[in-house]
């Protein structure tokens, strides 16, 4: 309570105030994100004034009623969701929000991690994590001139991947590997970490990182407050790319980016361009890194990528599969593929008993 205000949990599947949540959020020129599992409102009498949601690790869609500003409202909705966030088992808390709320979330808890100047800042809730992470990797340094890097899905783990890494680790004096985290790729985090590692093995010169919540995923960053899906999209590139660059490249001593050549999909060609302006510009202060295309492993004249290999398998080629991925990948895959046929199996039964 916060005098008469009341403040509510609304779970995804309450439609009805997911609904008013929706048109509170559009009133404040904000989009509901649909990653958000839980949100917590605020009224007054049969008034919606204040929300916000949570969404893993991150909190989303924060809004107050103009009304309502300044009236210490902010404070206790930030904190209602940070006990929420912990109550689920989510410490270590991030929030994306506009430029212009940072000196309310920091009023929090929150400290700024990176920001696109007049758009977007991200923050955390901790003054030192990120500085304690870069120590932690800084551990794992390697000697050597050229240190190269690798940012990577392995959504499975194709020979396309396994070929970057190659050429990578052969111009380099060690490489860095790092995946992505976040489990919202088809396959889990800790199986696609597997499968890099087997199809590695032999690469005398590679660290194969764990995950990080420092290597952003495109997934998990928010839209609802950037209108125009252009602008979301540099503006993901830049704060990605100023955390490695700025963070975790100068702990590890990285002077290279390794990434495939892009000839068919105008929107990764741009992201390699962009990227190339962020590791290499020297507006920013920490050290220049180069960026290094190579030119993607084909087969059959198609440049051998993950979506291509997921596609086969939900068509169930397995053997179409098998020339595109590495042998620990295609046993994955094979597993995968029988347990769900095993799955299929009673319900192919059940319709058949009852004459569909």
């Amino acid at each position: 309570m916060l005098g008469d205000t009341v403040f509510n949990r609304v779970k995804r599947s309450d439609h009805k105030n997911i609904s008013a949540i929706n048109a509170f959020l559009r009133s404040n020129d904000l989009n509901i994100d649909t990653t958000v599992e839980v949100f917590i409102t605020v009224t007054q009498g049969d008034k919606l004034v204040a929300c916000g949601g949570i969404a893993g690790n991150i909190i989303k869609c924060v809004a107050i009623s103009s009304q309502m500003r300044g009236e210490g409202l902010a404070l206790s909705l930030a904190t209602e969701l940070v006990n929420l966030a912990y109550e689920r088992h989510h410490t270590q808390l991030f929030i994306y929000t506009k430029v212009q709320n940072e000196p309310l979330f920091r009023q929090c808890g929150f400290y700024p991690i990176a920001n696109v100047p007049g758009i977007v800042v991200l923050m955390e809730n901790s003054p030192c994590r990120l500085k304690r992470y870069a120590t932690q990797l800084a551990s794992q340094r390697r000697p050597g001139k050229k240190i190269g890097s690798i940012v990577m899905n392995a959504n499975p783990f194709t020979r396309g991947h396994q070929y970057l890494v190659q050429q990578a680790a052969a111009r380099c004096d060690w490489l860095h590997l790092f995946l992505v985290k976040e489990d919202t790729s088809r396959f889990p985090y800790q199986d696609r970490r597997e499968l890099v590692l087997q199809g590695t093995t032999g690469i005398a010169n590679l660290t194969v990182h764990e995950g990080s919540q420092y290597i952003i995923s495109r997934a998990t960053f928010p839209c609802y407050f950037i209108k125009d899906q252009g602008i979301a999209d540099d503006c993901y590139t830049e704060i990605d790319l100023k955390i490695f660059r700025q963070y975790l490249a100068p702990a590890l001593g990285i002077t290279q980016r390794f990434v495939g050549n892009e000839p068919f999909c105008d929107v990764t060609a741009k992201y390699n361009r962009d990227m190339r302006y962020w590791l290499e510009t020297p507006a920013l202060p920490s050290p220049p890194i180069e960026l290094v295309e190579i030119e993607r492993l084909q087969h059959q004249g198609t440049a051998i990528s993950a979506s291509w290999v997921r596609k086969l398998l939900i068509a169930g080629e397995i053997a179409a599969i098998k020339p595109l991925v590495p042998e620990a990948t295609e046993r994955y895959l094979q597993r995968l593929l029988a347990q769900r046929r095993v799955k299929a199996a009673p319900q192919e039964f059940e319709s058949a008993q009852s004459g569909e």
